[in-house]
């Protein structure tokens, strides 16, 4: 039997310009997994929500040299813009929503369609996704993939898994807001999905579809009593509300299913995210990399996913 196939997504926009030279060629080398393809999916359209703040917004053109030094380098072997033509976004928003929605990206300026263009672009049996700012720790001879694909292949209720979300802590507890429950065939079970990292099965994952297409609260206390379809419908037509977060979307479907997204209980892989992005970051990042990839973490990390950063500095 042929081993399944596995494709590396990750999207880049001017916002990643600061950390992204250093950030995807670190997670590509610590997953160490022969891909059928790493795809860089490029940003194109204007940057909206908080986006619009981040720290040291690269242009458009920065993104695009680094994509193309990423591929010349052999880090990455595709580079593609995410297609915002009118027919391409109807056309995955009807399969992954049930019908057209006019906005491409969430309150925040997520890029909704572009997360879907990733998926979509992968002809493999999985994919992996990574926000272009997380750190990974993998231990050497240890493959977290290979041991998600094992999992989701022995367990049906897995829709998504990820390696821990933070350095290992001494009793196993995770430093969660959302509840969990510890699975003893090794992996954690959530009801709420992230997408700052997961590996999915193309196949189990389009069971979930179409998605519930869910909006932020109006100000207007008697349009929040709308159902969901009179408010996209609305949204359409007035270009008014913003959609809420894909993530979101995804745990709702998960909580009507029998389907959980799971957390490898392994110490041997984990990531952590960072918060802040300024310059100070961007100053420690190599040394960053360089301690995450060898094991070493302070004390004050284990259990969090988010990276308490000054604790790394002292």
């Amino acid at each position: 039997m042929a081993s399944p196939t596995c494709s590396l997504s990750i999207l880049a926009a001017r916002t990643d310009v600061p950390f992204m030279m250093h950030t995807i060629p670190h997670l590509v080398r610590t997953c160490n997994f022969p891909f059928t393809q790493r795809l860089l999916a490029i940003d194109t359209a204007p940057l909206s929500g908080d986006k619009v703040g981040r720290p040291g917004i690269g242009s458009q053109e920065e993104v695009r040299a680094n994509c193309d030094q990423l591929l010349k380098s052999g880090v990455v072997d595709t580079v593609s813009d995410i297609d915002y033509s009118e027919a391409y976004h109807n056309r995955v928003y009807a399969k992954h929503f049930g019908r057209r929605i006019r906005q491409t990206h969430n309150y925040k300026g997520y890029p909704i369609l572009g997360t879907l263009f990733k998926i979509e672009e992968a002809k493999t049996d999985y994919v992996l996704h990574f926000d272009s700012d997380m750190m990974l720790y993998q231990a050497p001879g240890y493959s977290w993939i290979e041991e998600g694909m094992e999992l989701i292949q022995k367990h049906p209720e897995i829709m998504a898994i990820r390696p821990l979300a933070g350095p290992p802590t001494m009793d196993g507890s995770l430093y969660q807001q959302v509840p969990y429950e510890r699975d003893p065939n090794g992996f954690y079970r959530f009801k709420f999905f992230s997408s700052r990292a997961y590996l999915i099965n193309v196949k189990r994952f389009e069971e979930l579809l179409p998605l519930p297409i869910l909006w932020r609260s109006y100000r207007n206390n008697v349009l929040n009593q709308l159902p969901n379809t009179v408010k996209t419908t609305l949204n359409y037509f007035t270009g008014k509300n913003a959609l809420d977060s894909w993530e979101i979307m995804v745990s709702k479907r998960i909580e009507n299913t029998t389907y959980v997204r799971a957390v490898i209980d392994s110490p041997k892989a984990w990531t952590v995210h960072p918060k802040d992005r300024g310059p100070e970051f961007i100053a420690a990042l190599p040394q960053l990399i360089e301690k995450i990839e060898a094991g070493w973490y302070p004390p004050e990390q284990a259990g969090h996913y988010d990276l308490q950063f000054k604790a790394w500095l002292s």
